[in-house]
């Protein structure tokens, strides 16, 4: 059974949808489960959040989020003591994806740089999904957004799921394949948190 589970995947993947739906799953059959995500809604995340529409520095928006992850790591550290499973929409795998796309041009091994920056000092999930689409497909799927971030671009988003693929080296990580039928999606998650 796993207890700390990510959710990743570019914009428009559909992973906060079915985190939430997984999350509603675990609860209906008993579950002491919570959903959590990042950006949080503390005060630093706020800022994360304003920072992110504004199109800030990206080593702003590097540090504040990793500010924002290390108190919210605290917390998730605390629920699992408690015994819950806790599902996050968005976690560490975010930054390395988007900021290190960001960072590209500014830092040798931005991944590195910024997995550097917060070794030892998070929770690792037991397991993170891994939302594959094709940018153009997930952009066409919140275009009805009332705004568009600037990190949703075809451009970008391909730098960034390329980020994410390249991430899938270690064994908690769960490829899977955004355009499968939501039901087909919730199962495969479902089923493999509580196995």
């Amino acid at each position: 059974m796993k207890r700390f589970i990510s959710f990743e995947g570019i914009d428009g993947s559909g992973k906060s949808t079915i985190s939430k739906l997984v999350y509603k799953k675990l609860k209906s059959n008993g579950y002491d489960a919570v959903h959590t995500f990042e950006p949080t809604n503390s005060e630093i995340g706020i800022q994360v959040q304003k920072y992110i529409k504004e199109n800030a520095d990206p080593f702003v928006t590097s540090f504040t989020f990793i500010a924002d992850r290390i108190l919210h790591g605290k917390q998730i550290t605390k629920w699992l003591k408690e015994g819950k499973i806790v599902i996050c929409d968005r976690y560490a795998e975010s930054t390395y994806a988007y900021q290190g796309a960001q960072l590209q041009d500014a830092v040798d091994k931005p991944i590195k740089w910024l997995q550097g920056i917060s070794k030892n000092k998070i929770p690792i999930p037991d397991r993170t999904f891994l939302f594959v689409i094709n940018p153009e497909i997930s952009l066409s799927r919140i275009q009805n957004r009332e705004q568009l971030i600037p990190f949703e671009k075809v451009s970008f988003l391909k730098k960034v799921q390329k980020n994410y693929l390249d991430l899938l080296v270690d064994k908690r990580f769960f490829k899977i394949d955004a355009t499968k039928k939501m039901e087909e999606i919730i199962k495969i998650c479902y089923d493999d948190i509580i196995s």
